[in-house]
């Protein structure tokens, strides 16, 4: 048995760094996002808008024309771009929160460390895309994504806290 902690520990030292992973992959899925020119962006986020709506006009046999799609497409666009970047830093931060809890760190200090770095992320994606064409930077869309931030680390609070309140009930307590 005493053999299986050193290889316990070998093995973490390997798996460890990869903890990173997910992190650096949505930070390069929202670089790229932000590398995009702001025709190609609007144009996405316009087709996407025009497809929710499609489906529900299918769905609901609602049985609008090209015009009035055209127009709730418009109409849900750009609440649904920033729902978006909340979406994108919700995920970043939980994909932040794994390697600093994998590397010991705990309670305040974790979550205070993901929002700093969640939110300054946005801040030099924000930085990026002012030296893209056709777009701007914005401190407003700091502000959402920094919204998207505080939610996972409030979900992951409230998860923690349901966990270990959920775990005591299980548990019974020793007696001495």
């Amino acid at each position: 048995m005493k053999n299986s902690i050193p290889m316990k520990h070998d093995i973490l030292f390997f798996i460890k760094p990869l903890s990173v992973l997910p992190a650096l992959f949505m930070l390069s899925i929202i670089f790229g996002f932000s590398a995009q020119t702001g025709e190609t962006s609007g144009s996405l986020s316009y087709n996407i808008s025009y497809q929710i709506v499609e489906t529900c006009d299918k769905l609901f046999h609602l049985e609008m024309n090209e015009t009035e799609l055209d127009s709730h497409a418009r109409a849900i666009e750009v609440p649904l771009r920033k729902a978006a970047h909340m979406a994108e830093y919700f995920v970043l931060t939980l994909t932040i929160l794994f390697p600093l809890y994998v590397y010991g760190r705990r309670g305040s200090s974790l979550f205070v460390t993901a929002a700093l770095l969640g939110v300054g992320f946005a801040c030099t994606d924000e930085f990026h895309q002012y030296f893209v064409s056709e777009r701007s930077a914005s401190i407003i869309d700091v502000g959402i994504d920094g919204i998207g931030v505080m939610c996972a680390v409030v979900a992951t609070r409230v998860g923690g806290w349901i966990k270990q309140t959920y775990s005591r009930v299980v548990t019974p307590s020793r007696s001495p």
